[in-house]
């Protein structure tokens, strides 16, 4: 105990020094440990940007590019698929509901989704939570009603009421508009912290609505042209959709429904679990992820090293120090015990002051990231994982401060001061 108290006052003596060294420590340990938890609450905010659906069906191709775009908006389908065969399994006894999704068009770099009101009823994310509305309604008869998303409400100064045009293709610049039928937002909702805050949503009807006068990719011209007014007035069912989701009355059957779909004669489709699918995504992300939390690591390493040239260089303006310790009866394993209880503290008083700053952090930004980014940063106990890297970190300062006492314990022995009785 004594050894420690002369440990603290030691440092007390130099606190400048000490300082500057914990809280070095106290940065890396406070970047590793919210890099980690980061880590944490993106895979699980990843997991979770769709719950409750059972399977998500379009044209054949692979898992992850249909989970793209059909969730992430990201990428386009390699087809469409058809009308008939949403129908054929919506209407599947074994299906409790069946949300379409048709892609394709865009609004100043925001991808639009076609869908039915059932979107608003069924989809779920996170853990298990219904979308909401933060203001106005979700669109109803009129097939020129548009849903924002909280992104994009937010980022285009969008209210109730207004007017928007939407363009062809999903370039963030488009030479072709649909500006001869402009959309108005009648609703807005609540952020998520997913990929449909950066959605418009509009009905099926919507999307057959702005392409009906289109023929082979190409708009109408002169007569052939159809207003607003005379859209609103045609049939506007779909004959194909880019993709659809399910969910199903009994979990069981989610395998045997799968390769139903999978082996559809009409046309060939392909259904995934979004879990399983979700899970093959992230392990391609999984390098970049680890990269951080390397670089994470090697930053805990530097704080750790900076501590160690600090003692190391303290060494030599000591050796007064020390040898006033061994004329009072100190042993040499006293001197190198006393450089290696510094280190303890320094390392000590660096996680503490390290835990202090991440909570400190969290309390701050949690609102903030939680709603511009979806991650909810808990300000939670450390978890068992990093308590284990907590503890590694202490064995580091241990095995660092250890390369100093073993040198003072040298030159104790060299410089002749042992006593004689």
């Amino acid at each position: 105990m004594y050894l420690l108290r002369l440990a603290l006052a030691s440092l007390a003596n130099r606190r400048f020094t000490a300082f500057l060294t914990a809280f070095a420590i106290a940065l890396s340990v406070c970047l590793l440990l919210a890099v980690e938890r980061v880590r944490t609450e993106a895979r699980a905010s990843f997991a979770s940007t769709i719950s409750g659906t059972d399977l998500i069906v379009g044209a054949r191709s692979g898992s992850v590019n249909l989970l793209l775009y059909s969730v992430f908006r990201i990428g386009n389908a390699t087809n469409n698929i058809h009308w008939d065969s949403y129908q054929h399994y919506a209407g599947d006894p074994r299906v409790k509901w069946a949300i379409p999704i048709s892609l394709g068009d865009s609004h100043r770099g925001y991808r639009v989704m076609g869908t039915s009101t059932d979107y608003f009823s069924h989809y779920q994310y996170g853990r298990r939570q219904h979308l909401e509305l933060s203001q106005g309604r979700p669109f109803a008869d009129n097939p020129f009603d548009v849903v924002l998303g909280a992104e994009v409400a937010e980022a285009l100064h969008y209210k109730l009421g207004d007017k928007l045009v939407l363009a062809h293709g999903v370039a963030a610049i488009s030479l072709v508009k649909h500006d001869d039928k402009p959309f108005t937002v009648v609703g807005v909702l609540k952020r998520t912290g997913t990929p449909v805050d950066r959605t418009l949503h509009i009905s099926l009807a919507g999307m057959e609505a702005i392409h009906v006068d289109w023929h082979n990719g190409v708009p109408a011209r002169g007569a052939g042209r159809i207003s607003a007014e005379q859209a609103r007035g045609m049939d506007l069912q779909p004959t194909a959709i880019t993709a659809f989701m399910l969910g199903l009355n009994n979990k069981i059957a989610t395998f045997s429904v799968q390769r139903e779909i999978n082996q559809y004669v009409n046309e060939p489709l392909l259904a995934i679990l979004p879990g399983v699918a979700l899970q093959e995504l992230w392990s391609l992300m999984g390098t970049a992820e680890q990269a951080l939390f390397v670089v994470s690591l090697f930053v805990v390493l530097t704080g750790l090293i900076g501590m160690l040239t600090a003692i190391l260089t303290s060494l030599n303006e000591r050796r007064r120090e020390m040898a006033i310790l061994r004329s009072v009866g100190a042993r040499p394993w006293h001197i190198a015990g006393l450089l290696v209880l510094e280190a303890l503290a320094l390392a000590v008083a660096g996680i503490v002051a390290g835990l202090g700053l991440l909570y400190a952090g969290i309390a701050l930004a949690q609102g903030y990231v939680q709603a511009n980014y979806g991650l909810y940063l808990p300000l939670a106990w450390p978890s068992s994982h990093e308590w284990t890297l907590l503890a590694i970190i202490l064995g580091a300062a241990l095995l660092m401060g250890s390369v100093p006492a073993w040198r003072a314990y040298r030159q104790s022995l060299a410089d002749g001061l042992s006593i004689h009785l």
